[in-house]
């Protein structure tokens, strides 16, 4: 693997390892607060994106309204950096009020620009 050989790549591998320790915690909508763009896409796959950060917030928070039990958000392996990109592997589990046990198991590429997230997606197995 390659070193990380710039100041920026080093600033963004600790805005992603705060973004993914806030995510262990159960605070998806602290991190998303905090470094999300304003003008945002977000991407589940190959679906259309979901643009915007308060757009973007408002379905994080009609999703989790539905979770009544959160199993955690583990980071396998990751952060990695290139440039303005991170990746990093993860798998969240949670259950909803439907009874419903998920499991995601994905791969999640951010691009930043100041700090910010302008871009992420997120792959599923």
């Amino acid at each position: 693997m390659e070193a990380v050989n710039s100041q920026q790549e080093l600033e963004l591998l600790a805005n992603a390892n705060a973004v993914t320790g806030l995510l262990a915690e159960g605070k998806f909508i602290d991190a998303m607060e905090e470094y999300l763009a304003d003008d945002v896409q977000l991407f589940e796959g190959n679906n259309p994106a979901k643009i915007g950060k308060e757009f973007c917030l408002a379905e994080e928070h009609k999703l989790l309204d539905t979770v009544v039990a959160f199993h955690g958000y583990k980071v396998l392996s990751g952060p990695a950096v290139k440039d303005d990109t991170t990746f990093y592997e993860a798998v969240m589990e949670f259950r909803t009020n439907d009874g419903t046990e998920h499991k995601f198991e994905q791969v999640v590429r951010t691009k930043w620009k100041n700090g910010k997230i302008i871009s992420e997606r997120y792959y599923h197995a």
